[in-house]
């Protein structure tokens, strides 16, 4: 009896389980086709606003034309110009080179920053230094480039305190000069991003065990020592961050340049989304502009991917 009986009982347990299987598969489908439904929109934008611009640039990249007369094949010419032209290598450096102000400086100071709040400044005070120094991102570029360049001017509050404390002989435009007009649009750069980083940073710090730190002091060490030890190890996402937003704020500049310097003197400020502008919309040259805009990309992509790589390896170590 009880050999007959089981294989009809195996049967019924079966049936049993496959329907509520059955069941979660298709509530599973049903939630997999309404999460669709609710990015789809979100694909068609981005499509629309970014894959398909991105695909046109590539595509003029390879004709020369001037945005109204029928397009010429050019081939790789474009590429060729942007590899072997002088002055857009050098726009390129100059790219670069705000990296060490847009950058370095931004997340070099916020650590300190950060540090010395973290460690002096506390409740109502904290939320007050965080927010004064977090207005600069608030404050549009165009309005920072325009207030930075009267404060630098010969005119300004900058070379005025220079003559008032007995250092007349440096005063000078510091945006007129060759040699420190780059770097005084690094300064504008810079002063915009410390915020950011600064607010970043602190969060980030708030977010380390105080056991650490009371453990560290309890072996002898001191700030310098906690702060290699445990405040930058703990970091290293927010860091990654940091770099990431201030690498691409460097070598995508456009509004602080075109407002301080429109590039100048002669080329000593001139970046590379200002000369994709200008080549595009001023010298009708679009398929160069699109050579050197999918160059800027691929360098922005190359600077970033090492940074998050860093990041993604630290958090899984």
């Amino acid at each position: 009896m009880t050999s007959a009986i089981s294989p009809v009982r195996s049967i019924g347990e079966s049936h049993l389980t496959a329907a509520p299987r059955a069941l979660t598969k298709r509530r599973a489908r049903g939630a997999q086709l309404r999460g669709w439904l609710f990015v789809i929109p979100a694909l068609v934008a981005y499509a629309a606003f970014v894959l398909w611009p991105i695909f046109q640039t590539f595509r003029y990249s390879f004709y020369n034309w001037d945005g109204v007369d029928p397009a010429q094949w050019a081939g790789a010419q474009n590429y060729k110009t942007v590899f072997s032209n002088e002055q857009l290598i050098g726009v390129i450096g100059h790219a670069f080179e705000l990296i060490l102000f847009f950058s370095g400086i931004p997340v070099v100071l916020g650590l300190a920053v950060a540090t010395v709040m973290r460690r002096f400044v506390t409740g109502r005070m904290s939320t007050v230094a965080r927010t004064v120094l977090f207005l600069p991102q608030v404050v549009p570029l165009v309005a920072a480039g325009i207030a930075w360049s009267w404060m630098l001017s010969t005119t300004g509050v900058v070379d005025e305190v220079l003559s008032k404390v007995g250092l007349g002989s440096l005063a000078q435009s510091w945006l007129g000069g060759f040699n420190t007009a780059l770097p005084a649009v690094g300064v504008i750069g810079a002063w915009v991003l410390l915020g950011l980083c600064t607010v970043l940073l602190y969060a980030g710090m708030t977010k380390v065990d105080p056991a650490l730190y009371e453990s560290a002091q309890l072996d002898g060490a001191g700030p310098f020592r906690e702060f290699l030890a445990i405040t930058l190890p703990a970091l290293r996402q927010e860091v990654a961050v940091c770099v990431t937003v201030t690498v691409i704020a460097a070598l995508s500049a456009f509004d602080i340049v075109y407002i301080s310097t429109q590039g100048g003197p002669g080329d000593a400020t001139m970046v590379p989304g200002l000369e994709i502008y200008q080549l595009a919309f001023y010298n009708r040259q679009v398929g160069l502009a699109s050579a050197l805009a999918l160059v800027l990309m691929v360098l922005v992509i190359g600077c970033i991917l090492p940074v998050q790589w860093f990041a993604r390896r630290g958090a899984e170590q």
